[in-house]
């Protein structure tokens, strides 16, 4: 589906990604040696999490600059190009780690419902999910259900932080779960897909540890509340700043 030797989207994956609310370019991301430097990276995070679950190393970036040389890369930035425009802030990024046979299920939700509030829209916000471990099925890989990218802000209802990585998710009855498309990947494939869209995973079930590092992305047209991000970094990743943000130096 994509231009292997540009790395950048076609107009075909541009229309199903809008289309959709999400992408699966079905190529490696980064070169092999840089792969697994990455790798490394997180396993490092993994052995130093102290009290923290697996799936709990959000902004790991804040604290290991060596991450910025991913996230700033241009073998991401030119995925995500295509679909926000060339002037692209870096968000977020969080290092998802579902255990074996006790990864907690990602419930029902929209990323943007959590971000609701703090920032001036939602309408082109991509996360790439890159794949540390391979996704399978059984190890709870990331599924969506498509074209739900328009809302953002459904309904929620509390669940149980014991088998739940979050502490909502949408209501009961309004998800339609037989619409689900599974994400399985391989080590170093991603993802791509709208903040918007209603997406999940199941709980690792399997022998096999699952973990991803999402990578998020916004037009720097879109405006940060600064009272409501206090003590939360950006960094303009490429092209100018639109919106009169505060970026941190890369």
């Amino acid at each position: 589906m994509t231009d292997q030797a540009l790395g950048r989207l076609t107009e075909p994956d541009i229309a199903f990604y809008r289309e959709n609310g999400y992408l699966l370019p079905g190529q490696q991301v980064f070169a092999p040696d840089e792969f697994a430097r990455l790798a490394a990276i997180f396993e490092e995070h993994l052995a130093d999490k102290g009290a923290k679950l697996s799936d709990e190393l959000d902004t790991p970036h804040f604290r290991d600059p060596r991450l910025l040389a991913f996230l700033l890369s241009d073998e991401v930035l030119d995925l995500v190009a295509p679909l926000i425009g060339p002037n692209i802030a870096l968000w977020s990024s969080h290092f998802i780690s579902k255990e074996p046979f006790q990864g907690r299920a990602t419930p029902w939700h929209e990323d943007s419902a959590y971000w609701e509030g703090r920032l001036s829209d939602y309408a082109q916000i991509v996360t790439v999910w890159l794949a540390i471990d391979r996704a399978t099925k059984e190890n709870g890989c990331m599924r969506v259900i498509p074209g739900t990218q328009t809302g953002g802000f459904s309904e929620y209802e509390a669940v149980d932080r014991a088998h739940n990585t979050f502490a909502s998710e949408i209501k009961h009855g309004q998800v339609d779960e037989a619409k689900a498309v599974y994400f399985e990947l391989a080590p170093n494939e991603c993802s791509l897909h709208d903040g918007r869209i209603i997406h999940g995973a199941r709980e690792n079930t399997s022998p096999n540890r699952r973990c991803g590092y999402t990578m998020r992305y916004f037009p720097t047209s879109v405006k940060l509340d600064p009272e409501r991000n206090k003590g939360h970094k950006i960094w303009l990743a490429r092209g100018v700043d639109l919106a009169g943000n505060t970026y941190e130096n890369a």
